[in-house]
C-alpha cells in the first residue's frame, strides 16, 4: 500500500463533522426552505386523504389518493433521473416548483369554495404529484452544487434528516389545522409554505460549469443507461427487490389510514394527524439509529436476505480466503 493510499484512507476514516454543511449559506437557507415546504406537503397529503373520506367514503376510493399521490414517481422516476442530468437545475427546479405553488394554490381556491370533488381531488393529486416526481431526482443531484465534496456525505444525510423532521410534524399540524381552522388552511398553508423554496431557487446561482465538448445526452439514452446499470448491479437489484417487497404491503397501510381513523377508532382530523406522525417519528428514530445497526450488523443486515443472497456471500467469502486484497471485504466497506 502506497504512502498517497495511506493518507486517503485515513482521510476517508475521519468522518466530517454533521454540521459542516450548515457553514455553506445556499445549502442552509434551502435546507429550510425545503423542510418548511415538505412541512407544507404531508399537510396536504394528510388533508387529502381526509377529505376524501368525506367526499366518498368508498375504501376504494380513498386509496386511489395514494395511488394518485405515488403512480407518478412510478411512471417518471426514470425520465425525472434523465432529466436531472441533462437540463440546467437551478432553471428546472424552480419552474417545476411554480408550477406545483400555482397548482396547490389553485385547489385551495376549490376547497375553500367547497367546489370540490371526489374526481377533482384525484386529479390535482395527481397533477402535483407528478410535479414532485419531475423534482426529486433534480432535488439529490443538485447537493454537490451547494457544498464541497468533503460535506457532501453529512450533507446528503442531513437532507434525509430534514425529510424525516417534516414528515413527523407536518401530518400532525395538519390534522390540528384542519380541526381548528377547517378543512382549506392545511391546502393553503402548503402553498404559501413552497413560496420560500421559489425565493431561495430565485435567490441562488450555481456554479457555472465547465464548457463540455460533447452534446448533452438524449434523454432516452439516459434513460436506458440507467436501465441497464440496475439490471446488472447485483447491489442495486437488492435494494430495489427489497423496496419493492416493502412498499407494496406499506402502501395499502397509508393509503387505508384514513379510513380507519374515521370509521373504525371514531376519531377526528387530529388523531388522523397524529397516527400518519407517528410514521414519520419512526422515521426519524431509524434514521439516528442507522448508524449503530450499521456498524453491528454490517451494510446487508439491515433487510432481511433470501437464502440465496446468504449462499452467495459465504461462496464469495471462501473464494478470497488467503486473498490479498481481499475482494469480497472490500466491496463491504465500499457499500
Amino acid at each position: 500500500m502506497t504512502a498517497g493510499t495511506t493518507q486517503s484512507t485515513q482521510g476517508a476514516d475521519q468522518a466530517p463533522s454533521p454540521w459542516a454543511p450548515f457553514r455553506h449559506t445556499a445549502f442552509t437557507l434551502l435546507w429550510i426552505a425545503t423542510v418548511v415546504a415538505n412541512v407544507g406537503t404531508w399537510m396536504y397529503n394528510a388533508a387529502s386523504g381526509w377529505l376524501m373520506t368525506s367526499l366518498d367514503p368508498d375504501p376504494l376510493i380513498v386509496s386511489l389518493v395514494q395511488v394518485a399521490n405515488t403512480l407518478p414517481i412510478f411512471l417518471l422516476a426514470l425520465p425525472a433521473g434523465a432529466l436531472a442530468d441533462v437540463a440546467d437545475r437551478r432553471r428546472f427546479l424552480f419552474w417545476n416548483e411554480a408550477i406545483i405553488t400555482a397548482l396547490s394554490g389553485v385547489f385551495a381556491v376549490f376547497v375553500a369554495l367547497d367546489l370540490v370533488t371526489a374526481r377533482l381531488l384525484l386529479l390535482f393529486t395527481f397533477l402535483i404529484g407528478i410535479g414532485g416526481a419531475l423534482t426529486a431526482p433534480a432535488w439529490q443531484a443538485i447537493v454537490p452544487q451547494l457544498v464541497p465534496r468533503q460535506d457532501l456525505a453529512p450533507a446528503i444525510s442531513a437532507n434525509s434528516v430534514g425529510f424525516n423532521i417534516s414528515r413527523a410534524i407536518g401530518p400532525a399540524l395538519g390534522g390540528a389545522a384542519i380541526a381548528w381552522l377547517g378543512i382549506a388552511a392545511p391546502f393553503w398553508i402548503n402553498t404559501i409554505a413552497n413560496l420560500g423554496v421559489l425565493g431561495v431557487l430565485w435567490w441562488w446561482r450555481s456554479p457555472q460549469r465547465s464548457v463540455a465538448s460533447l452534446p448533452a445526452e438524449r434523454v432516452s439514452n439516459a434513460i436506458v443507461t440507467g436501465i441497464r446499470y440496475a439490471r446488472y448491479n447485483s447491489h442495486l437489484r437488492a435494494t430495489l427487490m427489497r423496496a419493492v417487497g416493502f412498499f407494496l404491503f406499506g402502501s395499502a397501510y397509508w393509503a387505508l389510514l384514513p379510513l380507519v381513523a374515521r370509521n373504525q377508532i371514531a376519531g377526528g382530523p387530529e388523531l388522523y394527524g397524529i397516527m400518519l406522525g407517528g410514521i414519520g417519528v419512526g422515521a426519524v428514530t431509524g434514521a439516528f439509529a442507522l448508524p449503530w445497526f450499521k456498524k453491528t450488523l454490517g451494510a446487508d443486515r439491515h433487510a432481511p436476505q433470501s437464502s440465496r443472497q446468504r449462499r452467495q456471500n459465504r461462496r464469495d467469502g471462501a473464494l478470497c480466503v488467503g486473498r490479498s486484497p481481499p475482494l469480497y471485504v472490500d466491496r463491504r466497506r465500499q457499500a
